[in-house]
């Protein structure tokens, strides 16, 4: 059953984030991972406020998304995410 990835990201930094996103792809892509959501315009329907960039990634299920999030690949990604921006990710499970 599929699993999924929903990140609300703030950027502070977008020049450094930039490096994140080009390093990010053939990680995501090694672990079965795949984009459905990166960026792209958003129109908030409820609540005070959008995040500025939503994320989605999908994965088979939650074993790989698990394995993608703990590889030591991603670890110095995360890293470099974590000090350029603020987010908040959720492992969501599929029906």
């Amino acid at each position: 059953m599929a699993a999924y990835i929903h990140a609300e990201v703030e950027v502070h930094d977008p020049s450094a984030y930039e490096e994140y996103r080009r390093q990010v792809a053939a990680v995501l892509s090694a672990y079965g991972g795949r984009f459905i959501v990166r960026g792209g315009a958003a129109e908030l329907l409820e609540g005070e406020r959008a995040p500025q960039r939503q994320v989605i990634l999908e994965f088979a299920d939650m074993a790989s998304l698990k394995a993608f999030y703990h590889s030591p690949e991603y670890a110095p990604l995360i890293a470099l995410r974590q000090r350029v921006s603020t987010a908040r990710l959720v492992a969501i499970q599929g029906v």
